[in-house]
């Protein structure tokens, strides 16, 4: 499906369309490394801007807060959950000088980014949006990924649905380009396997109100029911699922669904539920044992999956741009392509020349109860699945 790039490809046209001239010159001796931050902090998934903002934050202190010799400044802005506010900061940043954008959260937004992002020639790191096409071969030049894909996460949900034994599904999703693509790859996926999808229902993004979805699933005989939601959405799901009982009699489970935030904001009915993991404090190696004891130490808390996530990603490309000793961005982008990072929070992360998407472990868990000094309720992670059989070859 390309209804979501054409459509945010037009938004970010119109938004351009406001400024004029190229992309800003900048100075072969700048003041500052500038960094334009465009994260929701408000919108369905405004849980997740918190966290990311903290990872990022704590990358650029642990390295000294300096890049090429110069101080590094950021500009946080609000998406709102939304493309069109997304394009319309962007754009402001740079015509203001930054010299990368980091964000979103959203794929709709983060694809809206990315046209502006190639016709300024300005570097975009990705460390949440799951959308498949937001990385693909011969893509987009100055995107990177340093995160999951949906596609490797429906591969872990079909794993999982194998694995425990469920033969029939019913499916949910928010009402979203990417996520009804990645239902479809999930059905197909289980039609190959001989698992039923016995009901599918799309519910608007930032739904308030799933229980006539969660009265008819109650009536169904479905083992199973996979969430292709997250944030408030699954939040809200969950809760409501709980009132119903419904995890009592169907075993509840999604891509993305739950981390040690998310859980949190469902309370005890998230217990039992099952979720693809993009990042966890319980990874063992001594990178991510340095970033959780620098984060605790910093905000007095558990680093989540988003902030994980873009502590990683943050840390690796300041890492390479410093790498070229150069502010020709060009070069940051030739550094980056190819470019290995063996101390990554979750173990080795290869960049892909072929559609700048990094080849990574996935991880599976679920909600369980938690003791001191853990969250109340935390990941359980069950399965680390790796790179081999998450992604597929690049496709010319």
């Amino acid at each position: 499906m390309n209804i979501v790039k054409s459509t945010m490809m037009g938004v970010a046209c119109a938004a351009l369309i406001s400024v004029a001239g190229a992309s800003p010159v900048y100075a072969d001796d700048p003041d500052a490394f500038k960094i334009g931050a465009v994260l929701p902090f408000s919108g369905p998934y405004g849980i997740i801007g918190k966290g990311m903002k903290q990872g990022a934050q704590l990358a650029i202190e642990m390295r000294g807060g300096t890049v090429l010799g110069k101080p590094v400044e950021v500009t946080w802005e609000d998406s709102e959950t939304k493309p069109q506010p997304a394009v319309q900061k962007a754009t402001r940043l740079i015509s203001s000088g930054a010299q990368m954008i980091f964000g979103a959260a959203s794929s709709a937004s983060t694809a809206a980014l990315q046209g502006i992002t190639e016709q300024r020639k300005i570097p975009l790191l990705v460390t949440i949006s799951a959308d498949d096409k937001i990385t693909r071969a011969n893509g987009y030049r100055y995107t990177f990924r340093t995160s999951n894909t949906l596609g490797m996460e429906i591969r872990m949900a079909m794993e999982y649905t194998k694995a425990a034994g469920l033969k029939k599904i019913y499916a949910v999703g928010a009402d979203y380009a990417v996520t009804r693509d990645g239902l479809e790859a999930y059905s197909a996926a289980a039609k190959e396997a001989g698992v039923e999808i016995i009901g599918v229902d799309y519910a608007p993004l930032g739904n308030r109100d799933y229980s006539v979805i969660i009265d008819k699933i109650a009536k169904t005989d479905a083992d199973g029911v996979v969430l292709i939601v997250t944030g408030s959405d699954g939040v809200t799901f969950l809760k409501q699922a709980g009132q119903a009982g419904l995890g009592k009699t169907k075993t509840l489970f999604g891509p993305v669904l739950q981390d040690e935030v998310l859980a949190a904001a469902v309370g005890p009915d998230s217990i039992g539920a099952a979720s693809g993991v993009r990042y966890h404090y319980s990874f063992d190696n001594p990178a991510n044992k340095a970033f959780v004891e620098a984060y605790r130490a910093k905000y007095n808390e558990w680093p989540d999956s988003f902030a994980g996530e873009a502590f990683d990603g943050m840390s690796w490309f300041l890492d390479v741009v410093d790498s070229t000793n150069s502010w020709n961005r060009e070069d940051w982008i030739k550094a980056f392509e190819g470019s290995v990072r063996e101390n990554s929070v979750e173990g080795r992360k290869e960049m892909r020349a072929c559609d700048h998407q990094a080849l990574q472990v996935g991880l599976w868990g679920v909600v369980e109860k938690g003791e001191a000094p853990y969250p109340d309720l935390k990941m359980k992670i069950t399965n680390v699945f790796q790179p081999d059989v998450l992604f597929p070859e690049c496709a010319e």
